[in-house]
């Protein structure tokens, strides 16, 4: 309700109404720019995807021309099967580290507290660090092929980085190492918030650990591994720079991703329509994992 500012207790009121409404008040701002610089762009970049734009933005509509040409590029089919490849063996071994790294600590082992700050430790640093330091340890001419050389073994051989066949192995590698921690943490957090009645019902019924582990609480932690499969989904999805800092794409292209096709083609190419295309599609593939993971949560809580 608006005040009367015609009234002698007009000021009263004006504070009144300001204190209810501070709150959107405050927000109002944050609110504005997030639908401007975020979905009026999402919004601009799927119109520009449908026009003929090069170098500068054109808005003639000329429907999905861009997405044709996207999908007869051998450059975008190398990059989508490097996504495949490089989620796949991302998100397991990621998932597979991370549980079995949460599954020793929570046996509450003396060196708990150092192990777990070294497993989380990564978490800390970025992914342009972590590509940085594995682009040196991997590198053939001063990383872990070099050391083993100069041991004497002069046959050895690990130029993983430079070889087009086995450079996306280095990827998961470093991302693996980076990841792995956060994913223990919310086994962790899961393992730890289980109900130890079931837990201590189960001993006395004479079930071993592992069948424990296998029947009881692995199965009952569905909900933290959707919620780091999706977490590990999006980061896989959207990985630039990892893959930027480390190959650079390469050697050649045999590395690309689409996230930095989409880069290539805007900011190297010119050719802003493509990379348009190739971001709405890397959007409708995130938002086909996100939609489905939100629903099952929302429905879930519901329930509840």
């Amino acid at each position: 309700m608006e005040p009367d500012f015609s009234r002698p207790d007009s000021a009263f009121a004006v504070s009144r109404w300001f204190q209810a409404n501070l709150p959107r008040i405050v927000v109002a701002p944050s609110f504005v720019a997030v639908m401007v610089f975020v979905y009026g762009f999402i919004v601009w970049t799927a119109y520009i995807s449908m026009t003929r734009s090069k170098l500068l933005p054109r808005y003639d509509f000329e429907g999905f021309f861009q997405y044709g040409r996207l999908w007869s590029m051998d450059r975008w089919q190398v990059a989508l099967e490097n996504l495949f490849v490089f989620s796949g063996l991302f998100i397991f071994f990621c998932m597979a580290l991370g549980l079995l790294l949460a599954i020793l600590l929570d046996q509450r082992i003396r060196v708990e507290g150092a192990l777990r700050t070294i497993y989380l430790y990564p978490m800390a640093l970025s992914f342009v660090v972590t590509g940085t330091a594995w682009k040196w340890i991997l590198n053939p001419g001063l990383g872990i092929e070099k050391v083993v050389q100069d041991l004497g073994f002069t046959d050895f051989q690990f130029n993983w980085l430079v070889d087009p066949d086995l450079a996306i192995y280095t990827i998961v590698i470093a991302g693996v190492w980076q990841s792995s921690g956060f994913v223990m943490a919310m086994f962790l957090a899961g393992l730890r918030s289980i109900d130890q009645e079931i837990l201590k019902a189960a001993y006395m019924d004479g079930a071993s650990l592992p069948k424990i582990y296998l029947r009881i609480i692995i199965p009952s932690m569905r909900p933290v591994f959707l919620s780091a499969f999706v977490v590990l989904a999006h980061l896989a999805i959207k990985s630039f720079d990892l893959v930027i800092v480390l190959t650079r794409g390469g050697p050649g292209y045999a590395t690309d991703m689409p996230a930095t096709f989409m880069y290539a083609m805007a900011f190297q190419r010119g050719r802003i329509g493509l990379a348009a295309a190739s971001a709405t599609i890397m959007l409708m593939t995130v938002m086909a994992i996100m939609v489905p993971y939100l629903y099952s949560e929302l429905r879930r809580k519901r329930d509840e």
